[in-house]
């Protein structure tokens, strides 16, 4: 399995964890779909409680304010590049 697979693996169970959707499995997130309103359907106070499980896991600051912020968590392959990018610094 390679780096980006086993890490998008890794983010979609955390999502389901922090988020405790019971009913969603790993492969119910698909890679590009919204993470919020439309696709998962998930909303700011979700974004908040991921936001801290990111920062718990990899040691991410997040602005809430920032434009940046919410175009990492657009969708899950945004998020993985997000998590990639900044695990490397």
């Amino acid at each position: 399995m390679s780096d980006t697979t086993s890490l998008e693996l890794e983010l979609k169970q955390l999502i389901i964890d922090t988020l405790e959707l019971e009913d969603i499995t790993p492969d119910d997130i698909v890679a590009d779909e919204p993470l919020f309103v439309d696709g998962l359907g998930l909303d700011s106070i979700d974004a908040l409680e991921l936001g801290l499980a990111l920062q718990k896991r990899y040691g991410i600051t997040l602005d809430a304010e920032s434009e940046d912020t919410r175009a990492h968590f657009a969708s899950l392959n945004a998020l993985r590049e997000m998590v990639e990018a900044r695990r490397e610094r």
